[in-house]
């Protein structure tokens, strides 16, 4: 049943895609596809610059126990401006991914809505509404991520009292069932697993709806009800599709010297284009899963509220008057 929903949400998304591919394909060519070099680049510059860095990271840690001072300082001289560099250099790529991700969401999402609901749509009317929309995303982004760092803060406190609790039974020498580690790690990415689940539509409430930060995530968890299994799988086959292509890139781009230049470029091209389909098919699906649970929840989607909601951000805030306010305004005149 699970997979019946699936295939009916994927091939809905293809729809969408397909039938409107003209302003896709600007949000695509405009937004996603600098974030699809970004990220492929860093896998590539990464190779380039510091393909041997972790390698003389251990030979400075070795030579250090070793006390080999003079190959101590060597080393210690050659990684300091790189480890400098490193921390740099990722940085900004983190900075640049986490714009265009912003980007890309507030515009595929805005864009999606806007059929959903019949309102008429330009690519102008998108890159007016994305600096409006994606201040709301920047709050729901600290706020999940602050939710994955006090998780993987608790996991750590945990572990360690773990290990503490088993020196002190078994002391320091003591032979200790390796399945008490296999059954914490089991449960670790459980919940890791349940914690990506269910801030999964949190994008799409910020955008879509007047909530966002915990109160996006608090809408994603409760939406998400009844439909876990459907998101879990769905989440497990989006993570497994990137890891293929970007372990497709490292294989026969980065590492394909078989190929040579030309062949390694074509294939570069054919990466870096299958990379920009899955994000943009990536967040149109979300958005797509975000009204079936709408519908599973027997919450009624009053396009002309969702349609006034849109409207808001082409008017600086401004709420447009339904024909109630107006009914009430003539009345006090």
């Amino acid at each position: 049943m699970a997979w019946l929903e699936i295939v009916d949400i994927v091939q809905e998304t293809y729809e969408i895609i397909l039938t409107w591919r003209k302003i896709f394909t600007q949000i695509a060519l405009s937004l996603i596809l600098p974030l699809t070099f970004i990220f492929l680049a860093h896998i590539e510059i990464s190779n380039l610059l510091f393909g041997n860095f972790f390698h003389y990271l251990w030979l400075l840690h070795k030579n250090d126990h070793d006390q080999d001072l003079q190959k101590f300082d060597e080393f210690s001289d050659l990684i300091t401006p790189k480890w400098t560099f490193f921390w740099l250099f990722n940085i900004s790529y983190i900075v640049f991914l986490f714009v265009f991700s912003l980007l890309s969401t507030s515009a595929v999402v805005y864009t999606v809505a806007c059929i959903h609901t019949g309102r008429e749509i330009s690519f102008k009317q998108v890159v007016s509404v994305v600096p409006k929309v994606w201040k709301r995303l920047i709050v729901t982004f600290f706020c999940v991520f602050a939710s994955f760092f006090a998780y993987n803060l608790l996991a750590i406190f945990a572990f360690i009292l773990l290990l503490f609790i088993l020196l002190i039974q078994y002391g320091p020498y003591g032979n200790v069932n390796g399945s008490i580690f296999v059954v914490f790690f089991a449960i670790y990415f459980i919940g890791l697993l349940y914690l990506s689940v269910t801030v999964q539509l949190s994008s799409v409430v910020s955008v879509l709806e007047e909530s966002c930060g915990f109160k996006a995530m608090a809408k994603s968890k409760a939406l998400l009800k009844g439909k876990m299994l459907v998101a879990t799988i769905m989440l497990l086959l989006i993570n497994a599709s990137l890891v293929i292509i970007q372990q497709a890139f490292l294989k026969l781009v980065v590492h394909g010297v078989w190929f040579g230049m030309v062949g390694r470029g074509i294939l570069g091209i054919v990466c870096l284009f299958l990379l920009l389909s899955f994000f943009l098919w990536q967040l149109v699906l979300e958005t797509v899963l975000y009204f079936v649970c709408k519908e599973h929840h027997q919450e009624n989607i009053d396009k002309s509220a969702l349609s006034n909601h849109l409207q808001v951000y082409l008017l600086n805030g401004y709420v447009p008057l339904t024909g109630k306010n107006v009914e009430l305004e003539n009345l006090e005149v």
